[in-house]
């Protein structure tokens, strides 16, 4: 039988090896996606310079993840090919219930990725927020699905979008600094935002399962490639300056919550929450770990068995660089259990070699 898309070459072999790293969690076996120099990327960087734009064209977007995940299909790695609707990541969210939508072009990964400035000057107006389905960036959403629904059908899935639930929203409200001050000065008026932002996002996420349909009983995700089941995608981003006891108080229940209403989810950690990692790692629900870069720390891949053992064996997808990776699959230091994306491999013959290499690993 023909796997569903077709710009997913030995789409069954990926399936099955995915769904291995998920259900069975093996720490012998390794995984990865391969990165190679796409000239749909380089293209798009030439008409998008990085930092502010204007509101995408979604049938343009459509094409530019159609040409992209062609140029793919000659990848057979262990990735699924999918849409990240980036331009509904988080400003949705905010633009709902009246924010400021604004666009910003990312041309390193072809995105054009939304945010909102802070909506609320102080809790007099948060009585006056509501889930409008008729609210211009909710319909936006929905043609948004549609589209993508439709363009891809055959050839490639739609990834889940980011929550932006628990703290998360209260920033949307009234940015980082003055949502931690309200925490202090108005805890119960924070803990309603917080209730207020969980059937907000359940309806985001659950309009996006009622349109776009799972491949294989499992769906299709940016971070993690392809997870069995309903699976969302939680950010604890708020609390990654602060203590672990400050997320365990106001952290913890928003993301369970939420995860239980679905099959689970995927969450991702940046490089100044890695103090968080035992904590998260016990997080009901959670199917994956996704550990990021960021500046003046260093990568996840070079400090990898430290964090690792904070991790346990909740499957983990980390970056890294070519060079590196086959550094470490020469040396046989790769650790199993573990998903990794490699950046700037040079070509697909390359990935070819090395993808026979990974499929036979053993730790």
């Amino acid at each position: 039988m023909d796997f569903p898309l077709s710009y997913c070459p030995e789409g069954w072999l990926r399936l099955e090896r995915l769904r291995s790293l998920y259900t069975e969690r093996p720490q012998d076996r390794i995984f990865a996606r391969m990165a190679v120099p796409s000239k749909i990327r380089m293209r798009f960087a030439e008409k998008y310079p990085p930092g502010s734009t204007s509101c995408p064209d979604l049938e343009e977007r459509l094409v530019f993840w159609d040409e992209f995940l062609s140029e793919r299909a000659s990848v057979n790695d262990d990735s699924i090919p999918s849409v990240y609707l980036s331009e509904m990541d988080q400003g949705l969210y905010g633009g709902i219930v009246g924010g400021n939508v604004q666009f910003l072009a990312r041309p390193e990964v072809g995105w054009i990725s939304s945010m909102v400035p802070p909506i609320l000057q102080d809790w007099s107006g948060f009585q006056k927020l509501s889930i409008n389905r008729e609210n211009v960036w909710y319909q936006y959403y929905m043609r948004a699905l549609d589209l993508f629904s439709r363009g891809g059908a055959g050839k490639f899935g739609t990834s889940h979008l980011i929550l932006v639930n628990g703290l998360n929203f209260v920033f949307e409200l009234f940015g980082a600094t003055r949502t931690y001050l309200e925490i202090l000065d108005n805890p119960e008026k924070v803990r309603e935002a917080m209730d207020f932002a969980f059937e907000l996002n359940l309806e985001v996420q659950r309009a996006f399962f009622e349109h776009i349909p799972l491949l294989e009983g499992g769906t299709c995700s940016n971070m993690g490639e392809w997870i069995p089941g309903r699976i969302v995608s939680e950010s604890v981003d708020p609390f990654h300056m602060t203590s672990v006891d400050y997320f365990e108080c106001w952290g913890r229940e928003a993301v369970e919550k939420i995860l239980g209403r679905f099959d689970g989810g995927v969450l991702h950690i940046h490089a100044n929450g890695r103090h968080l990692l035992a904590a998260v790692s016990t997080i009901e629900g959670l199917k994956v770990l996704y550990l990021l870069n960021d500046l003046h720390y260093p990568s996840a891949f070079s400090v990898l068995p430290q964090l690792k053992k904070r991790i346990g064996n909740i499957p983990v997808v980390v970056s890294a660089e070519y060079a590196e990776f086959v550094e470490a699959l020469d040396a046989h230091r790769l650790l199993g259990g573990i998903l990794y994306k490699v950046r700037n491999v040079p070509d697909v013959d390359t990935v070819r070699r090395v993808m026979d290499r990974v499929r036979e690993y053993r730790v």
